[in-house]
Order: structure tokens, then sequence, then C-alpha cells
């Protein structure tokens, strides 16, 4: 019966899925091949139609009559046209354009369509790499292939690349069911259900794209899940030397690998091994402006068979260039979000692929692979004299760091550190002399960017064993750290109210663990801080998160 039919889909590309629904789950494992979680608080969740996500669809095999036909099933009223149009449209897109192997030298690209012909010939970008081959095709010289995908996702119009992937030189390499640790290892069923769908099946290789799980879902126990899957050389980037180590650490205590088999390749040290993990920023290195980047070949001058890029909505804008040459191999993207702060969100599903799998944070949460995590906004007052200085600062980033900086949120600070002395905390903050006064007063240790990679390692193992219980960090431990114990984060100040930041944060005290986990943000009332966190306490609720605000007395 229609009152039974848990989806609204509205003419705004959105529909909106009523969690209540006795086939809620149902409905959304279908959904999540077409549409992105956008929102997923306690009763609606909402899901976005875009033309990423149609031709994310496209690349798993999806047809038009596929979609329609699973809107129709449950919605509860008539699908808008102009949605059916655009989806159409983009299915149309998505297979207009095929790229072939022709010979050494060349591809094939064929184009299905003369209208979808006239836009790309009408290209000087486009135009400027291909070579007419005859009617309807046209020659793309090899180290073009990545190239001529960029410049055609910008007039809307990817790419279905039919060139089989290379097969790298091959690695010996088994996972352990007992961890060197100790510990019992078995992967999780999300996380060998995402392998399986980027790796393809027999009758359908696919084998390059992203994985997008919540943090603390265990996304590098995923890349070395399929590193053992597809058994090769294999080339690990990351966003800095930390992660690097933990990567090093994780596949050592989990595979059967030995350590002379894995290469570190960062500021510090320069080794290529069958398993080398780097840096995005070694890569994008250069001596002077003008100057070559030195480590590029890195990516191109090795058999390997595997590139994963964690933290992939991460990647440097100058990275999309080499890996666009590197289009024949395995390629892997992990992160949480793909939303990247440059809106190159198409790039990244062109040259390292589409979404391949997806899971809302909640449905973990249930399930007790992440930590149940409580969200927090303590609201504290201006001082008279500061409340001045916040009048008289020079525009908007002025105030907001007078906000930001405010000396009476150290009062509530010492509530809450007194309130969680049980816990492992986390102090965080955005402004070195908030860290530096945070320091001062209560002598907790600190990691900021200066802080030599040997000694945050350092206070890192002294925080996971229980050496230290609270850690004073900037901005450095956003990305990919593993502190396992972590329970409590204090945001003292954060950048303008980035949701990115935000799930990042929130990410460091997700771990599963014996006690729920507390992210408190401390933020000024009646300053313009306040409308910051208000984004921020959308994210928190639109991932189904519970969000207090509190304004507690002294």
């Amino acid at each position: 019966m229609m009152q039974d039919k848990p989806l609204f889909v509205q003419s705004d590309k959105t529909m909106l899925l009523d969690v209540h629904s006795p086939i809620a789950e149902e409905v959304r494992g279908k959904l999540s091949a077409f549409a992105e979680l956008v929102k997923s608080p306690e009763h609606m969740h909402t899901y976005q139609v875009s033309s990423i996500s149609i031709w994310n669809a496209a690349a798993m095999g999806y047809t038009y009559e596929q979609i329609v036909n699973t809107l129709q099933e449950y919605s509860r009223f008539d699908i808008p046209q102009s949605l059916l149009f655009f989806i159409k449209d983009n299915l149309d897109r998505y297979g207009a354009i095929k790229l072939t192997p022709f010979d050494e030298k060349y591809y094939l690209l064929t184009v299905n369509g003369n209208l979808f012909k006239a836009q790309i010939t009408s290209s000087k970008p486009v135009m400027a790499i291909l070579q007419q081959y005859s009617e309807n095709s046209f020659l793309v010289p090899w180290h073009k292939r990545g190239e001529i995908k960029i410049q055609l996702i910008k007039l809307g119009f990817p790419i279905d690349d039919l060139i089989p992937l290379k097969k790298g030189e091959k690695l010996e390499i088994e996972e352990r069911t007992t961890a060197l640790s100790g510990k019992s290892f078995q992967v999780r069923k999300y996380q060998d259900e995402a392998v399986k769908a980027f790796l393809g099946t027999t009758e359908m290789q696919k084998g390059y794209g992203n994985i997008i799980l919540p943090c603390g879902s265990g996304k590098t126990v995923v890349g070395i899940h399929t590193l053992c899957a597809l058994k090769t050389h294999t080339l690990i980037l990351c966003p800095n030397v930390t992660s690097v180590h933990q990567w090093k650490r994780e596949i050592l205590d989990k595979t059967t690998i030995s350590e002379d088999m894995i290469g570190e390749y960062s500021g510090e040290v320069k080794e290529v091994k069958p398993i080398t993990i780097a840096t995005y920023q070694i890569l994008i290195y250069r001596s002077g402006e003008n100057d070559e980047y030195k480590h590029f070949s890195l990516m191109t001058d090795h058999p390997w068979g595997l590139v994963i890029y964690d933290e992939v909505h991460m990647l440097p804008a100058t990275c999309f260039k080499v890996t666009a040459e590197i289009q024949s191999m395995y390629r892997l993207g992990l992160t949480a979000t793909l939303v990247r702060e440059d809106h190159r969100e198409a790039e990244v599903f062109s040259l390292v692929g589409p979404k391949r799998y997806d899971t809302p944070w909640s449905v973990l949460e249930r399930q007790g692979f992440i930590a149940t995590a409580y969200c927090h906004e303590i609201r504290v007052p201006l001082s008279e004299d500061a409340a001045i200085e916040y009048v008289k600062a020079k525009g908007a980033a002025g105030r907001y760091r007078v906000a930001a900086e405010n000396p009476m949120k150290f009062e509530y600070l010492k509530l809450l550190l007194e309130k969680h002395k049980d816990d492992r905390v986390l102090i965080i903050a955005q402004y070195l002399d908030q860290l530096a006064e945070v320091k001062k007063r209560f002598g907790f240790p600190m990691i900021t960017g200066s802080t030599g990679n040997k000694k945050r390692d350092e206070l890192y193992d002294a925080f996971r064993s229980g050496k230290e219980k609270v850690l004073i960090v900037s901005k450095v431990a956003n990305y990919a750290i593993d502190l396992p114990d972590a329970s409590v984060a204090i945001q003292l100040s954060g950048s303008f109210g980035s949701r990115q930041e935000e799930a990042q944060r929130l990410g460091r005290i997700l771990r599963p663990k014996d006690r729920d986990s507390h992210f408190y943000t401390i933020v000024t009332k009646f300053t313009s801080e306040e409308d910051f966190a208000q984004n921020r306490q959308k994210f928190l609720a639109e991932q189904g998160y519970s969000y207090e605000i509190e304004s507690p007395e002294l």
C-alpha cells in the first residue's frame, strides 16, 4: 500500500527515507548505488542524486530501468519528470564515450552521438590531444590517457575506460589470523564487502575506485585486505609521516610480510621496496617554483600493481598530474568523505575511479564497529575587555580569532578535564598561541607541525600505552592518526566551521572501546564563532549524533 512506501522523492534531486520503516535497510542498500547519503539524523535520511552519483551507478552496471524501478517501488508519490530526465541524461553521457586499446602508441576513443561529438570537437583543450581516426573515433596518445579524462569530465562527459589494467610484479603476502600483537585478526564483513566491490567479479573486473567508510571503521584494514587479495607490489600514499609509520605498523602486525620488504619514502627516508609507503608532500616537493617535481618518478618508474590513496579527498591538486599518468594500474582511494574544498570531486572520480562502496556512520555505530559518541557544544561568555577587543577587531577573520582565543575557555577546559580525569583526552585547537597557553597552564605534552616526527611517534605511543592520558594537538592530528583509546576530544577552536575537519576530529575518538566517547566544542557565545559552530552542529546532527548545547556556570 502507498502508506507503506518509505521514500519521498523530490524535484530538487533529493530523497527522504523514513528510517522507521521495516524495509528501510532494504531501501538504503538499493539507494546507495545511485545516490549519496548527505544527512542521517534519527528519523529521516536524506539522499542526493548528482551527476557523479549517476555515473557511479553506470560504472557499476546499473541501467535506467533498474534505477527507475527502484524509485517507483519504494516512492510514496510519483517521481518528478525532471529527475527522470536528469538520470537518463547522465546515464547516456556515461556510455557515450569509450576508451579502448588500439596499438602500442595509441588508444581509441569512440563517441556515440552527433551532439556529444559536436560538443567535444568544439573544445580546444580536447582537440589538442585527439587525432581524428574515423567519423566517430579519435586516437589518444597513450601518455595522454589521464589528461583526456580530465578534459572531458570538465565538459560533463565521463569516459568509460575499457582498457584492461596491468598486473604488477607479484608479491607473496598473506593475512594473519592472529596478529603479531597477539590479538585475533579477522576482516569484518563490511570490510570484505568493500574490497569485493572494488575488485569486481570474474565477469565484471573493476580494480579502480573509492571506498568511503567512517573514521575509526578500519580503512587501513580494507587497504591491507586489498593488497593481500591482489598480491602485488604496492605504493601507499598518505597525508603525513605519522600515518606512514601507522600503515607500516599495521601491515607488519596483520600480514606475513617481513619488515625488509616495506619501504618508507618521505622527507626523512627514501626507500623503494615491494611495499612502499610515501607522503603526498614528498611527491609534490620541488626546490623552486619553476623546478621539476623530483619524486614524481616514484609512481611511474616501478612496476606497481596497486596504488592506495589514503584520505583520497586530500589528494593534492598537483598530484592529479602524475595520477593522470598511471591509469593502467589498480587504484584504490580510501576516505570518510569525498568532499573537497576545491570542488574537484569529479577529477577524483575520473582519475582514481568511481565510488565502489560506502556505509553510514550510524549503521556501523549500531553494529558496534565504531564507538557511540555524544557531541556537546559548550557556550562561554567573553570578558568585558575581550568584548571590546572583539568589537574593535579588523574584519570577520579578526573577530573570529578573538572569539576563538577567548581566555575564558581555559576555565571551562579545566572543568571538563576534571570531569574526564579517568579518560584519555585530546585537546585540539587551531591556533598555536592557544595551544601553547594550554601547555603553560596544564603541563600536558603538545604536538604541532613543528614537532619532529620521532617525537610525535614517541608521544602517540605514550598516549596509546597510557603513560600519557592527555595530549594537546594542533590540526596535524586531524588525519590518519590511530589513537584507539582516546574517548574524549575537547576542541577549543577550529577552521571556521569546516565540516570536513569536524568529521576528522570526531574520528579520533570513534574506535570501539568499553566506554562511550564525548566530543566537546567550546565556543564563545554571541560572536561569529557561534555562527560557524552551527555548520559543525548541522554536520554532526546529519550524521545521526546527538548534539547538546550547554552553557554551564563556573
